[in-house]
This record gives C-alpha cells, structure tokens and sequence, in this order.
C-alpha cells in the first residue's frame, strides 16, 4: 500500500459549496459597501477563512468585522447549505473505494468550521466515512496555508506525513499540504482555466487530476504522475 494515510479537503474537493458559500459572501459584503464580481470574490476568498481576512475586509468596507456579522454570515451559510448543497460528482463512491482500502486510516483535514464540515457531511451522505476523524482549522493555532491541520490528522492517524496523501483543489490547500511533507493530490474540475490548473502545480501539486472518480486508481499508482 503506497500511503499510510489519505486526508482528504473538504470544500470545492468533497462537497460542491464553494458557490454556495463565496456567492453569499460577496452579496454580504456588498451590503457593507463591498461591490465585486463572483470571480473576484472566489479569487480573494476560496481555500480561506472569513475571520483570517479581517484585515482586508475592514480596510475594504470601512467597517470592523464583528462576531455578530460573523455569526449571521455562518448562519445565512448554514441555512443555504442545508438547502442546496450536492456532493462533488464521483465523490461520495471514490470516499467509499478508498475507505474500502484504508478503513479509519482515512480523514478529512478542513480549513472550515467544524459545524459546517459536519452539516455538510450529514447533508451529503458522507459522514459514515469521517466521524471521528474530521479536523477544522479553525481548532489549530494556524490556518492552511499553513500545515497545522494537516499535521494534526496524520498524527492522530499514526500516519508519517510524507506517507499520507492530501486531496486538495485550491493553492491555499495545496501550500498546506506540501508544508506538512505530503504527497499533494489537486482536484481540478472540469473548466477550470489553464492558469488556475497551473498555479496548483506551482504551489508543489504532485498530481493534477479532473474526475474524483478517478481518485481511488490515482491512490493505487506506484508514483504519483502529473497530469
């Protein structure tokens, strides 16, 4: 067996809420003055926390950013996403193949809150696969793109970081898991442009790959092969 563990994303890699989550955010942020477009909004924001750009938002809107706005953000999100989420395509089967493989030598290692990992894995039909082994940033002294949460699952699995596999999709996560020593699996989804594809392999993605049903072979090979 090539790894000792897999660690897996959550948002944009699991579960499709990146649209979900970033199109209430810029609506958010436009009430407080902050007009941008979808694409902007993602750019700024996807693979990061709301509360690590405090900074950029305050100077932005003019306004601070107070744990009530924090705390509406995340409840507009959690309605939305009890609503409207879907998996990612081939997710849910690839999570079941490699479970099949790896049993509790699984995780997910998430830069979100834990509620809304665990919504998001109830909604899904997920959480079978992950409970007991779900890891929020928001729980460690730094967020991705720093290696903290990573580093926190491996162990907790008695995994070696450079035996473990990190399924990502953005350059934040992808920074993340070449930090803690893995091997970095980068979700690209069909229609992705070039030069996003290719920021993910800069950031140090060992495999760049666009079906999430194509995961559980990808896993199996002797050496990770760009793609």
């Amino acid at each position: 067996m090539r790894f000792d563990a897999i660690l897996f994303d959550c948002d944009g890699v699991l579960v499709d809420s990146e649209p979900i989550t970033n199109g209430l955010l810029r609506d958010m942020l436009e009430e407080r003055g902050w007009a941008m477009s979808p694409e902007e909004c993602v750019r700024l924001f996807i693979g990061k926390a709301v509360k690590d750009e405090r900074a950029l938002i305050e100077a932005r809107t003019g306004q601070p950013l107070t744990e009530d706005w924090l705390c509406a953000f995340r409840e507009r999100r959690n309605a939305a996403l009890e609503r409207d989420l879907q998996p990612i395509p081939g997710a849910v089967s690839a999570v079941a193949e490699v479970h099949a493989v790896y049993g509790d030598r699984i995780a997910c290692a998430s830069g979100a809150d834990r509620f809304k990992v665990e919504l998001q894995f109830r909604k899904t039909g997920l959480m079978p696969y992950f409970e007991g082994r779900i890891f929020s940033g928001h729980e460690m002294p730094r967020s991705k793109p720093a290696p903290d949460v990573y580093l926190a699952a491996a162990q907790a699995l008695g995994a070696r970081p450079h035996r473990c596999a990190v399924v990502e999709d953005t350059v934040t996560g992808v920074t993340a898991g070449v930090a803690a020593g893995a091997w970095v699996y980068a979700y690209v989804p069909p229609g992705t442009s070039p030069s996003a594809a290719r920021a993910l392999w800069q950031a140090g993605a060992s495999h760049l790959f666009e079906d999430m049903a194509a995961l559980p072979a990808l896993l199996a090979v002797a050496e990770p092969v760009n793609a």
